[in-house]
């Protein structure tokens, strides 16, 4: 029997605008905490992605 449900995976990455949703800040904060959390990831030695970051780190670093 197929069951139609769709399941939605989290992201890997968040962008501006989902790092705003979640916290409820604006787009010009969300940069500057993807910002800082990027500079974080850099001087543990990893490869990041300008604008975006990893939904794993995030939530490791953000405690809601």
């Amino acid at each position: 029997m197929a069951n139609n449900q769709v399941i939605k995976q989290q992201p890997k990455f968040y962008n501006a605008a989902d790092v705003a949703e979640i916290l409820g800040v604006s787009q010009t904060t969300a940069y500057r905490i993807i910002r800082s959390l990027n500079q974080e990831l850099k001087e543990q030695g990893k490869i990041t992605i300008a604008g975006k970051i990893s939904s794993r780190y995030f939530h490791e670093k953000v405690c809601l």
